[in-house]
């Protein structure tokens, strides 16, 4: 059973579209009251008839003051923070001898640097409600390098389910729970132009939503460190 009650908040970043989408309107469907982090902010269609309990915020990943802008937001206007989904990512797809660091740079400031900051711009908030959630959205090629061209990737999701451990650590003890979530291909628009196998084949991005919302929702006495999801059989996942 969950423990929050109606009205609980949870940021979200990434929520134009795909799995940040789905996962905000399924914790509003579920009785939360969200903020969403977007790159073009526009409230979305399911929001219609409850936008009291939606907040929409310019949001770029790549702006190391834009987290604190967005939490001071979030707690002006709903007075506390209950969750974070950081779902902002980026994928560039070349090998580590190919990438340059402008390309590893890049990775490690949205999938790593990005949540980071976002977590400690929330820490106090998230600390003060005892039962504080943090979701990393990581990837599969955070647990394995499954092929060259996925290598520089994999460098910045490993670092991300670090990140998910490092918090829980950091906040265990203050009632913190960090998961990262490791999906293989989602059907969205990144993995549109990685795979070819038909989108019906790949985890559907509600049915992730729903494994969030979940995570979310369990006691502090059920602390999940790491949750993978595959579309597809593989040797470990």
């Amino acid at each position: 059973m969950s423990e929050f009650p109606n009205g609980a908040v949870a940021l979200i970043s990434g929520a134009s579209r795909g799995i940040g989408n789905y996962a905000a309107a399924e914790l509003l469907h579920q009785g939360w009251s969200v903020s969403l982090g977007m790159r073009q902010p526009a409230m979305p269609e399911w929001a219609a008839g409850h936008e009291d309990r939606v907040q929409v915020m310019a949001y770029e990943a790549g702006d190391v003051e834009a987290e604190q802008r967005w939490v001071d937001a979030a707690l002006a206007r709903f007075g506390r923070i209950d969750a974070l989904v950081a779902n902002a990512g980026i994928m560039i797809p070349k090998t580590v001898i190919e990438a340059d660091d402008d390309d590893i740079d890049a990775l490690m400031a949205i999938n790593v640097k990005a949540p980071r900051r976002l977590a400690k711009a929330a820490w106090k908030a998230l600390c003060s409600t005892g039962r504080g959630r943090v979701i990393i959205l990581a990837s599969l090629s955070g647990k394995r390098v499954k092929s060259a061209g996925a290598g520089s990737y994999s460098l910045s999701k490993f670092a991300a389910v670090a990140l998910a451990h490092a918090i829980r650590q950091a906040g265990f003890d203050r009632g913190i729970r960090a998961t990262a979530v490791c999906p293989g291909f989602v059907a969205t628009d990144m993995a549109a132009a990685l795979t070819d196998r038909a989108s019906e084949l790949l985890t559907q991005p509600d049915d992730l939503a729903r494994i969030i919302a979940m995570l979310i929702a369990l006691p502090n006495s059920a602390s999940v460190a790491e949750f993978a999801v595959n579309c597809q059989l593989e040797e470990f996942f």
